[in-house]
């Protein structure tokens, strides 16, 4: 079984049927959330009568996606092991089916208030859905498989990132039918979405016996203290929590880098989200094959290095004003001096961030026991979004309270990195020591 290739699950009941779902589930996510974002970025002034708060309005729809995570995601931790997987995740995907027929009329009305409120609606179904996303896994693989498997789910998560990105992105870019378009694309996938989740296979409720504290504030503040106990996946937790706060600020500022740094249009930010989503995507494939289909610790310092040095060089990029005054697109940007040196870099910090986050995900699965871990998960989606949500007020504080530039923000979170990873490898330092040992092995 470990020597097969994990494209063979995507072959396979247990397995293919969960993956159509989730990767669905995601693409829809970024459908909706790239269209706000663009439609924030550039049509602002339209719609609003000002484009002054842009920067101000697009963290703040990233930290209304993200704030469920935070409120919610205890509960549905203890939902998830206490009951039957499929069947809730079925649930959840009605639910999407409802959250997106309200985001119909709000394309329609064309109110980017009402819209950001559809936003945080899909962050309490994503919250939902999250802890069943992972917690499913470790019952329907085997322990050879984890690492492929994880590796399967991020790649398609981060296609369906990119396929979304760039549909949300172009579509909403269409005169006077954008809205409509990207109306009917995500109801129909939210569908879609349903139909393929029949076919996933049951998975038995791992803790029937629990009794659900529906309280928020105990919940969470009994599971956090449940996983600091566990040191090792408490400090997996964290390092994972780290990616998604350096991940959210790129994907969050790419829009205003690309209008405001590059002097690109749409197709240039739609570009750079697209390079780094196939980024995290190719490093994710790769990790089953760098770490011989076993949990491989040493990845993780390995993706670390990368990333620093991949975010580092591209915020040191010096740019040239276009005497034009016009937007550049695709092919201009593609022609700058530089521009192939940036796209290289947001490739780069993608496929780092795959060889970092796949293992970490495998690890915390493979250490947790098995009727705790979609409440496991789900601390790990609490600390990630608190990072998340800080990630934004971070941003904004730097953004509009400091006059930072967006290539000083990613200096300063590249310079962040090295000191965050540092410490936690430190702490941990079987992270390095794998490291050494992975790197002696095949070199």
């Amino acid at each position: 079984m470990s020597q097969q290739s994990q494209f063979s699950l995507l072959k396979q009941k247990r397995f293919a049927p969960y993956f159509l779902t989730q990767f669905l589930g995601a693409f829809n996510d970024n459908v909706y959330k790239n269209a706000l974002i663009i439609l924030i970025a550039f049509q602002a002034n339209n719609l609003l009568g000002s484009s002054d708060n842009s920067n101000y309005l697009i963290n703040l729809s990233a930290a209304l996606f993200i704030l469920p995570f935070f409120l919610f995601s205890a509960t549905a931790g203890q939902l998830a092991d206490k009951f039957e997987k499929s069947r809730l995740i079925r649930q959840v995907k009605l639910l999407e089916i409802g959250i997106m027929a309200l985001a119909i009329i709000g394309f329609y009305l064309q109110n980017l208030y009402f819209l950001m409120g559809i936003l945080f609606l899909m962050g309490i179904q994503s919250t939902l859905f999250g802890p069943l996303k992972y917690g499913i896994l470790p019952q329907h693989l085997t322990t050879e498989e984890l690492i492929g498997g994880n590796g399967l789910v991020e790649m398609g998560t981060f296609l369906a990132i990119l396929l979304g990105t760039i549909a949300g992105g172009v579509l909403i870019g269409i005169s006077e039918i954008g809205h409509l378009i990207v109306s009917a694309i995500v109801i129909s996938i939210a569908i879609l979405g349903y139909i393929s989740s029949l076919g996933i296979p049951t998975a038995p409720p791992v803790a029937p016996q629990l009794r659900i504290n529906w309280n928020p504030v105990t919940e969470t503040w009994r599971s956090l203290l449940f996983l600091y106990q566990h040191r090792l996946i408490f400090l997996s937790i964290l390092a994972i929590s780290w990616f998604w706060f350096f991940g959210a600020l790129y994907l969050t500022q790419f829009p205003n880098y690309t209008r405001l740094t590059l002097q690109g249009n749409e197709q240039v930010a739609t570009l750079l989200l697209t390079l780094l989503s196939l980024g995290i995507g190719i490093g994710s494939l790769f990790c089953e094959k760098l770490s011989g289909h076993k949990v491989e610790m040493g990845l993780v310092p390995f993706g670390a290095i990368g990333i620093t040095l991949f975010s580092f060089d591209l915020s040191l990029i010096q740019i040239e004003t276009v005497i034009s005054g016009e937007l550049r697109n695709a092919i201009t940007f593609w022609q700058m001096p530089n521009g192939w040196r940036i796209m290289l870099d947001v490739l780069g910090v993608g496929i780092f961030g795959g060889f970092y986050i796949v293992p970490l995900y495998a690890l915390v699965q493979q250490r947790t026991k098995p009727n705790h871990v979609s409440r496991v998960i789900a601390s790990n989606n609490i600390i990630s979004a608190l990072f998340m949500v800080l990630s934004s007020i971070t941003a904004i504080v730097l953004l509009t309270g400091f006059n930072f530039t967006i290539p000083e923000l990613f200096l300063t979170v590249s310079i962040a990195n090295i000191v965050v990873t540092g410490i936690i490898f430190l702490i941990v330092p079987e992270f390095l020591t794998r490291f050494w040992k992975w790197l002696l092995k095949r070199y």
